[in-house]
């Protein structure tokens, strides 16, 4: 279920968050030959996966037709914090979710289970936990709202690129160097060294399979 959006976007964002520190953040560094500098913190982007920020309940639970919708609910308003200092990053991100319902007499009570999952290079979980949010429908009302949090920690140590790949990727180039128009990524070891050092916090709801397929192909 992960897997998928996570190569997707560490295949976007890996060459910005490979470079690192010489100019200030999001700078042209027209001289060095880098290109845009950003300075890399070790603190985990917080996304919600492909398929996973919405879910809808059906009563009956084993007819997807739409007259029998019961509850859809979605994650929305998703913030994230970060400590970097020290030698554990601790990341968090907060979120509300948002459910209707089709039929709003009487009071009710819905309970939704949501997940976060500690992703390292884009393909390995290396923590996840699961959560439960309730929301309370009361009578009459066809909304209602609640708020959701995960956490996670990170070794510094490990978020922290080598000595010598921070070098290639940093380095200088002018015109006339025989590597001046090479991408240091396209370099295997360099790019298996930026994906190991990179890690995402995932938040989304945890789907059965049913209800992913649901989503995935609605």
């Amino acid at each position: 279920m992960v897997n998928g959006r996570v190569k997707k976007m560490i295949l976007a964002a890996v060459t910005v968050l490979a470079v690192s520190g010489c100019a200030r953040d999001g700078a042209l560094d027209v001289s060095s030959g880098v290109g845009v500098s950003v300075t890399r913190t070790g603190c985990p982007p917080v996304a919600v996966p492909d398929h996973t920020g919405d879910v809808t309940i059906f009563s009956p639970v084993n007819s997807t037709d739409a007259n029998a919708i019961d509850v859809v609910a979605n994650i929305t308003n998703v913030r994230s914090t970060c400590n970097s200092e020290g030698a554990r990053i601790y990341s968090e991100a907060t979120f509300d979710i948002r459910a209707s319902r089709t039929r709003t007499n009487g009071a009710r009570t819905v309970t939704i289970p949501y997940f976060s999952t500690v992703v390292q290079g884009g393909t390995a979980v290396v923590a996840k936990r699961v959560k439960n949010v309730t929301l309370q429908f009361a009578d009459g009302q066809y909304l209602a709202t609640a708020s959701g949090k995960a956490g996670s920690y990170i070794d510094a140590s490990a978020a922290r690129l080598p000595e010598d790949v921070i070098e290639r990727l940093t380095r200088r180039r002018k015109a006339g160097d025989p590597d001046a128009a090479l991408d240091p990524l396209a370099d295997p070891a360099i790019k298996s060294a930026v994906a190991r050092s990179s890690f995402e916090l995932l938040i989304g709801f945890q789907l059965t399979q049913a209800q992913l397929q649901y989503n995935a192909t609605r």
